[in-house]
């Protein structure tokens, strides 16, 4: 027994292992693919083609509901009664509403001077305008300098507040809801909000209250956003582009339609009756704005947009400022409309095509299709059929719908039609935040309710403004404080299917595969935006 030594059978070389594995594995790819892998992907295609129509669809009808009212339509003020308020000696400022304008605050060092300022040169009777800072920052430093504001246009003759709270609860909308229980704002029978970095002009309450005081239906005017900071690099531009569309499509079709929009959360005027007509500010998702707009048109009351009624703010210059906002702007939507949408269902107030509106355009192809088409279709299941040439993809559904749907798009920021490349691999890039957003809200998983504020750079003010000494460098060169893993995972993914149709593919995918390869590469490394040292 001593001299019997154990034998280990191995192959003779390495590479004998290496072929062994090689061929077994692709024996097993080989049996799953026919049964298994080619109909699933192949179900995937069908699906992804159906969400594409049903995008297009939508584009299609809101380009020529928009184009049918900016020929046809008649201009706000004469759908609806306005009259501008007049300035009477004898009556004084008697015929003005005492309105109120909330400014919710939060660490806002940049920028927190801009707000204050403009809202204290509105041209409104100062004895009829009760300005109400809210701040919940936690920085002391930063708490100071804001009440030192405050106490600075008080001195000047401005009846401003400066409200403070114990804790963050509810976050904006906790800060909007308390805002309202103070006494000396029961009087009040309009309220404006504004973020902090928003900049209205003198006459934004001459142009905006009279429609709200000779309509008494109306319980909303929402006015535009305008970029101060669009130009600063070409993560602004993108947004912009999106935005525009936004603003001079979306908004506009739903007020001259249905009268009904998502409040943007801040450079809109509420009717304080309708407001607490439909239950206050909750703090349930992360769209307080929206949740409130939908709950008031459910019990009746209309909204109505300004276009021409625009006011100064910032986009978020960072990358991570970006996805942060993305992520609340995606998952808030796609939570509100599991919580929302039986009970739009069930309301009674509300003619069937509205809710048809508000459940099939507004929320489910809007807030869900467009962004899970974007990412599955043409960042999954597009390169996966490279690796699986028995799916076929129809080229109207890879080439022509994507290409009408852009074209479509455009039609917000005609100044940018030549970014419209850049503009779609950028889309698809974030469209990956985006789904995910969209499916933690529609399950309510952990980060449903994550309150991340947008970080403001003050990038629109001028050199005197107080983001002097602010340094800010170009993204690109500079290290990256962390990586981003899901776009690079996605870039290496995008990568290999690029290779992989450059020698077996027949359909030339492989230039799209590596310049989108290339966006989530740059992605990854954070190389996109302003650039603000810690």
């Amino acid at each position: 027994m001593d001299g019997v030594s154990p034998k280990f059978v191995l192959p003779e070389t390495f590479d004998g292992v290496r072929m062994e594995i090689t061929g077994q594995l692709g024996m097993i790819w080989e049996l799953v693919k026919a049964p298994v892998i080619v109909p699933l992907l192949q179900l995937a295609v069908y699906i992804c083609l159906l969400m594409s129509v049903m995008l297009l669809c939508e584009r299609v009808y809101m380009g020529i509901v928009i184009v049918l009212v900016k020929l046809f339509w008649k201009k706000p003020d004469k759908r609806y009664k306005f009259e501008p308020i007049q300035d009477d000696e004898e009556l004084g400022s008697s015929n003005f509403p005492v309105v109120l304008v909330q400014i919710p605050m939060f660490n806002e060092r940049e920028v927190y001077k801009l707000s204050i300022g403009a809202a204290s040169g509105l041209s409104w009777p100062s004895d009829r305008l009760v300005i109400q800072v809210l701040d919940d920052s936690t920085d002391p430093t930063v708490k100071q300098m804001v009440e030192l504001e405050c106490q600075r246009w008080a001195s000047k003759g401005i009846n401003i507040r400066y409200q403070i709270r114990e804790n963050r609860v509810g976050y904006k909308a906790g800060a909007l809801k308390e805002g309202l229980k103070r006494s000396y704002v029961k009087h009040c029978e309009y309220v404006v909000i504004f973020d902090a970095d928003f900049q209205p002009e003198p006459d934004f309450l001459r142009r905006s209250i009279p429609f709200l005081i000779h309509n008494p239906n109306i319980a909303l005017v929402q006015a535009r956003w305008r970029f101060v900071n669009s130009d600063e690099c070409l993560l602004t531009r993108m947004q912009e582009m999106s935005l525009d569309y936004h603003f001079t499509v979306e908004q506009e079709v739903g007020s001259a339609t249905h009268a009904f929009f998502g409040f943007n959360g801040t450079a809109g005027i509420w009717r304080i009756a309708a407001i607490n007509e439909a239950g206050g500010w909750k703090d349930r998702t992360t769209v307080e704005d929206m949740d409130l707009a939908v709950r008031a048109s459910l019990r009746g009351w209309k909204f109505l947009y300004l276009g021409d009624l625009q006011v100064k703010s910032e986009l978020p210059s960072t990358f991570r400022a970006f996805r942060f906002q993305q992520h609340r702007w995606s998952c808030g939507p796609a939570n509100l409309f599991r919580k929302m949408v039986m009970e739009i269902v069930r309301n009674k107030k509300v003619r069937f095509w509205k809710k048809v509106y508000v459940i099939y355009s507004f929320f489910f192809v809007r807030k869900v299709i467009a962004h899970w088409v974007t990412f599955c279709f043409y960042c999954v299941v597009l390169p996966l059929t490279i690796l699986v040439p028995e799916v076929k993809v129809p080229i109207w559904g890879s080439v022509y719908i994507p290409s009408i749907i852009t074209i479509l798009n455009s039609v917000g920021t005609p100044r940018s039609i030549h970014l419209l490349f850049y503009w779609i691999l950028f889309e698809n890039v974030m469209s990956l935040h985006r789904t995910k957003a969209t499916l933690i809200g529609l399950f309510e998983a952990g980060r449903a309710n994550e309150w991340v504020v947008t970080a403001k750079l003050g990038s629109g003010q001028s050199a005197k403004g107080n983001t002097k000494g602010l340094k800010k460098f170009p993204r690109i060169f500079k290290l990256p404080d962390r990586l981003n893993t899901l776009e690079l995972g996605f870039a290496a993914f995008l990568f290999v299917c690029g290779c992989y149709d450059f020698v077996h593919g027949k359909n030339n995918y492989f230039i799209y595969l590596f310049l989108q390869t290339l966006s989530f590469f740059i992605s990854g490394l954070g190389w996109i935006g302003t650039y603000v040292p810690s």
